[in-house]
């Protein structure tokens, strides 16, 4: 093939579908010398992609290439990047030229959540490490994917539920690891929210900005929607994972977490998932509920979910987002600021405050430099972000089909059921197929 009927062919087939081909499977990473800055590369900047960047530059990395579809957030945000760093990045509408570029050591990926799995397998092969923002993954299967490339091209990947980086999350796990709450019989997440309405408003054309093809990438062709565009994408199931996978994914974890100091990580996925979900509150272009309560059994204990998204007053156990483990002796309350603990008849015991709720001072940043220099394993490595990711994904199968799901945690399967199992992979466009591991 002619190198001009070549560049026809990958434009035509789409990035992804290019890199799938062609791949970057030689391509070996540089040597970081130890007073080196780590050199980064952000793909997706409008919200988290920002704060993730702005502070993995404040903990001492440099972010060299700054890549969006549309061109308005990279005017807007860019010199944010400048400010930050005495230097601005260079711009790109094109990921494969951020991935191309010997010089980035890692990428933070902070797209909608059906470009995730691409990106993450594409930036994997190309030899980079990645910090991907939660949730990983759009289904079960793309989970093992990512972790398998992972392990595979030996990258490190830090997936974004920062929690697992703070320090009181992690004193309260180590506080129910000691087995002072007695036996564990229940653990509850929840969070109390208010979601305004996005109404209904016509399709229209996509702005002059934005390449709006490769944005859908992997997902249906539609036309465009400012609902299915800037954050409120995330309220559509072709893009987003619902609030459990938005919101959800960060209790989860912590309770994960928990799970995992009490059984295992082997041992952190339930047997049965039951809940009820709908739309209560406002009935605008809105798919996924605003109003859940999911169980998973795990044999011996239960964990649930509780999402209000029409209210904030009466928070649970007085947070808004929040983890209770509940023991025979003791629950202990934990929250983005701090957890405290309360003995079986209600009197407040032993806490602990979080001085930097939300962001913790970027040390979940601060620990994927750390990992890109050190080759260890990050505190939220892609298989804690998988299995996290992946109680998300139960609970919303169980959503879909309106019924209870019977799971198995060794085959990550629904035995017998076949329309449970049709939920664990997707199909995608054709011209951005799903790359090779």
């Amino acid at each position: 093939m002619g190198e001009e009927n070549r560049r026809t062919f990958v434009k035509k087939i789409g990035a992804a579908s290019a890199l799938a081909a062609g791949g970057f499977l030689n391509w070996n990473p540089r040597a970081i010398g130890a007073n080196e800055k780590v050199v980064l590369g952000l793909i997706g900047g409008r919200n988290q992609g920002r704060g993730d960047a702005l502070r993995a530059i404040k903990v001492g990395a440099e972010i060299k290439t700054f890549c969006d579809l549309d061109q308005a957030i990279i005017d807007k945000v860019n010199p944010d990047f400048e400010k930050a760093q005495n230097k601005a990045p260079g711009t790109t509408k094109e990921f494969r030229r951020l991935l191309d570029d010997k010089d980035i050591d890692g990428v933070i990926i902070a797209t909608p959540d059906h470009w995730h799995t691409h990106l993450t397998l594409l930036a994997c092969q190309a030899g980079k490490d990645v910090y991907i923002e939660k949730p990983l993954s759009q289904t079960i299967h793309e989970g093992h994917l990512m972790r398998d490339a992972a392990r595979k091209y030996k990258r490190v990947v830090q997936v974004g539920t920062m929690g697992r980086s703070a320090e009181h999350y992690r004193t309260a796990v180590e506080y129910v690891k000691s087995g002072k709450l007695g036996k564990i019989c229940e653990i509850n997440t929840w969070t109390c929210q208010v979601r305004e309405s996005i109404g209904n408003p016509p399709d229209t054309a996509p702005p002059d900005t934005v390449d709006y093809d490769v944005w859908l990438g992997p997902a249906p062709q539609r036309p465009f929607n400012t609902n299915r565009f800037h954050y409120t994408w995330r309220f559509f199931w072709d893009y987003g994972n619902s609030e459990l996978g938005n919101m959800g994914v960060h209790m989860l974890d912590v309770a994960m977490w928990g799970i995992e100091s009490l059984r295992g990580l082997e041992n952190c996925l339930p047997t049965r998932i039951s809940g009820a979900s709908g739309i209560y509150w406002l009935h605008d272009a809105k798919e996924v509920p605003d109003t859940q309560v999911m169980t998973y059994d795990y044999g011996d204990f239960l964990l649930t979910w509780e999402l209000r998204s029409f209210a904030q007053q009466n928070p649970l156990n007085g947070k808004s987002d929040g983890v209770a483990f509940n023991g025979s002796d003791a629950s202990l309350v934990a929250g983005n600021d701090g957890w405290k603990v309360y003995d079986k008849d209600g009197k407040p015991g032993p806490d602990f405050v979080a001085t930097d709720p939300y962001t913790f001072s970027g040390l979940h940043e601060k620990n994927f430099i750390e990992c890109i220099r050190s080759r260890a394993t990050p505190h939220a490595d892609v298989e804690i972000g998988r299995l996290s990711t992946t109680l998300c994904h139960l609970g919303n199968i169980s959503t879909h089909l309106r019924r209870d799901l019977i799971f198995d945690p060794k085959t990550e399967t629904f035995g017998n059921d076949k329309k449970a199992n049709a939920y664990l992979t997707k199909e995608y466009r054709k011209s951005y197929p799903l790359p090779k591991v």
